[in-house]
């Protein structure tokens, strides 16, 4: 029996990375997969090989007019929601002394307050019984010198699932949250450094990691799929940390 049959699921940042590997995992174990991300070819590529009726939506979750109109194109297609995937995100680094308040709005209004307005607009498209993951990181509790904003929204992300939680009881939805360690994705290269900077970037952090190496984006997804099915039904605004050691040692 495959674990999510007949479900409908959306993944917001499907169309790459730790998004797109669990796209693909969930549509193999039989769900309908709808993805979101602001490139409109990528998704269409990433739609593609998800298969299963995949559908890629347009939209960019720091746009809260945006993020409604994809949950109303899922609903049209699919129905009402059993799975979201609130994974949309943004890493950008500097030291303190640097970073610009343009960096510092742009990775609020992506990893906070994007992740704030895709639950709460997602309200009324979701059934009630559902599960609700928020992506977090293995630093929401570990100060990292050039990532502080990038960390405090990540924390930020965690503290939503225990407060969504309560609120959600009533509807018997599931608010949990997953935190990766570093994790090999195009994330690294968004913040527009050259290839030897995110090269470098990438090998601090596998430094730093007690694994010694950067985790791989179907080793996060076979997290999501645990806290999305049934599997993890006893856990509500809990978070499982799939880090290499980083959050633990």
């Amino acid at each position: 029996m495959k674990k999510l049959e007949n479900k409908v699921a959306v993944i917001t940042g499907g169309n790459s990375g730790i998004g797109l590997s669990t796209a693909i995992l969930f549509a193999e174990q039989g769900a309908k997969v709808a993805i979101t991300g602001r490139n409109q070819a990528s998704l269409e590529t990433a739609a593609q090989t998800i298969g299963n009726g995949a559908i890629g939506i347009v939209s960019d979750v720091s746009d809260l007019n945006n993020i409604k109109n994809a949950y109303e194109e899922v609903s049209d297609k699919f129905g009402k929601i059993d799975v979201l995937i609130v994974n949309a995100g943004i890493f950008l680094a500097g030291p303190l002394a640097d970073f610009t308040e343009e960096q510092f709005d742009q990775t609020s209004d992506v990893n906070f307050k994007g992740a704030f307005f895709s639950v709460q607009r997602a309200l009324p498209y979701l059934n009630d019984g559902a599960s609700i993951v928020l992506t977090s990181t293995a630093l929401n509790e570990k100060g990292l010198g050039i990532g502080a904003a990038y960390s405090a929204s990540k924390a930020a992300v965690r503290s939503l699932a225990r407060s969504f939680s309560a609120e959600l009881l009533d509807r018997n939805i599931r608010v949990n949250v997953l935190s990766p360690g570093p994790i090999d994705t195009p994330i690294f290269g968004r913040g527009g450094g050259s290839k030897e900077e995110v090269d470098g970037t990438k090998d601090y952090f596998a430094s730093i990691n007690p694994s010694k190496r950067l985790g791989l984006p179907m080793e996060i997804a076979e997290g999501f799929l645990y806290l999305a099915s049934d599997a993890s039904k006893y856990m509500l605004g809990a978070e499982l940390v799939l880090d290499g050691g980083v959050k633990g040692l």
